[in-house]
């Protein structure tokens, strides 16, 4: 999908052409966090198990921080409900969104002697079925004392080539935003922020449409080629990391590889290090990744 007044950078195929069944994935909720981990040298631990169980630890560390940071960010009244959540981050899968290299590796204690340390970005995701079970007890959608929760979704279920097509956004807390379009051929354009738009800043329990107004320059045509596409949202509660974009009209082209562009994304900008570390009180951030698929038709 590519709005029409476009520069030639990219293919005529990259017009709008949003069409036909949408299918609303689930909200994909989690916690990037900083952690670290240590281990020094022993009679019966190598440099290399040293390394591996400063790794464990720093992944280990990063859940705690992540139960951590859920627990501050929310305010949900029904005490049980708050304990459920946590309980969902205690079975968390733990991605590493980047290595820090800074204040990593090996040093020496006077005391221990030789002691590696090993500092992480990280992406800790709660357990589904247990974030499932929650959502059968509570209706934590819209609720600002939850979770940061952000939804995307379209004006209507199918479209007609001609037809426009409208995008709505909501958020229970303030969030930053990042939205992608890839279309049939595996081409994405970033269509917020974009050259007329650069603040993707939003407040929560608001329903915003896209395109909007004045702010941006864009508009969305159903047109070819057509087949299975989707709308991708980025979503969190501080700035989103940097993607390689070129400008592309009123959008950007997005030159970032697909397989790298949510890695990159969860690259937000977290003030602080692990916890205890004197130098900033935050050492996370909430994230949200939603999509929408579509497949487009005459």
């Amino acid at each position: 999908m590519m709005p029409k007044r476009i520069l030639p950078i990219l293919l005529i195929g990259l017009l709008v052409c949003m069409s036909a069944t949408i299918r609303t994935a689930e909200a994909a909720q989690s916690a990037i966090v900083v952690a670290e981990g240590y281990s020094c040298l022993g009679v019966d631990k190598s440099r290399r198990d040293t390394e591996k169980e400063a790794r464990t630890e720093a992944r280990r560390n990063a859940v705690e921080q992540a139960k951590t940071l859920i627990k501050s960010q929310t305010k949900m009244k029904d005490f049980q409900l708050e304990q459920d959540l946590v309980e969902a981050y205690a079975q968390a899968k733990v991605t590493v969104v980047e290595e820090l290299k800074e204040g990593a590796g090996w040093y020496r204690e006077a005391a221990a002697g030789d002691c590696y340390r090993y500092r992480i970005k990280a992406e800790v995701a709660p357990d589904s079925k247990a974030l499932e079970q929650l959502a059968k007890k509570a209706e934590l959608t819209d609720d600002p004392a939850a979770p940061l929760n952000v939804r995307i979704w379209t004006d209507r279920k199918e479209y007609r080539q001609g037809q426009h097509v409208r995008i709505f956004l909501k958020g229970n807390r303030p969030f930053y935003a990042r939205i992608l379009y890839r279309d049939a051929a595996g081409r994405t354009i970033q269509l917020l922020p974009n050259p007329y738009r650069r603040d993707n800043y939003f407040h929560g329990g608001v329903t915003y449409e896209l395109p909007e107004g004045d702010k941006d320059r864009y508009h969305l045509e159903v047109s070819p080629p057509f087949g299975g596409e989707e709308l991708i949202l980025h979503a969190g509660a501080a700035q989103l990391g940097d993607l390689d974009l070129v400008a592309a009209g009123d959008v950007y082209g997005v030159k970032t590889r697909s397989a790298d562009i949510g890695i990159k994304s969860r690259g937000v900008k977290i003030v602080g290090g692990p916890a205890g570390d004197k130098a900033g009180a935050t050492t996370g951030v909430e994230f949200v990744e939603n999509r929408v698929e579509l497949r487009t038709s005459r």
